[in-house]
């Protein structure tokens, strides 16, 4: 299997792991988070896709997932939405999605170092970049399910964090 369709499966198992996810999420606001990490993961696809037909100069649009994701928080803060999380079997699963988009990060910053052209290596950095947002995005989901009382926590997130990388 070459890089491409390597790279194209990695993005379409990310998706389809994440609409699992959101499927199987009873909080609104954890479901339109990875919904929007499987719309983040079909982008990424195309653009793999378009790499590996070597025409033309593929574009990767710039991301506001965290800015995004920090805004749903606030909407869930704001709403108080009720959350029922079963923290075991959750945690495992959002794990889960952080090792892949972790997997995914390394594979696509070790490609960049072996790429043929400038562009090419640019975008696979731009996807190993946009991977590690999506790592910090579950790291910080883990650690919010993870907390004793995690609604109350909701209530004093800043996700400020989030901005730091």
């Amino acid at each position: 299997m070459n890089i491409y369709a390597f790279a194209m499966q990695m993005e379409k198992d990310g998706e389809n792991y994440y609409r699992q996810l959101a499927e199987q999420s009873r909080s609104a606001g954890l479901k339109k988070i990875f919904v929007m990490l499987a719309n983040e993961e079909v982008k990424h696809y195309q653009v793999v896709e378009l790499l590996s037909r070597k025409s033309g100069a593929p574009q990767l649009a710039e991301t506001k997932v965290l800015e995004n994701v920090k805004n749903i928080f606030v909407e869930m803060r704001e709403t108080r939405e009720e959350l029922f999380i079963d923290t075991t079997e959750d945690v495992q699963s959002y794990r889960k999605a952080g090792g892949l988009e972790e997997e995914s990060r390394k594979f696509y910053q070790e490609k960049a170092g072996q790429a043929e052209s400038d562009t090419e290596r640019k975008i696979l950095l731009q996807l190993a970049r946009e991977e590690a947002n999506h790592l910090r995005i579950m790291e910080n989901i883990i650690e919010f399910v993870s907390r004793p009382e995690s609604g109350r926590w909701l209530e004093n997130a800043e996700w400020y964090h989030l901005d730091e990388y």
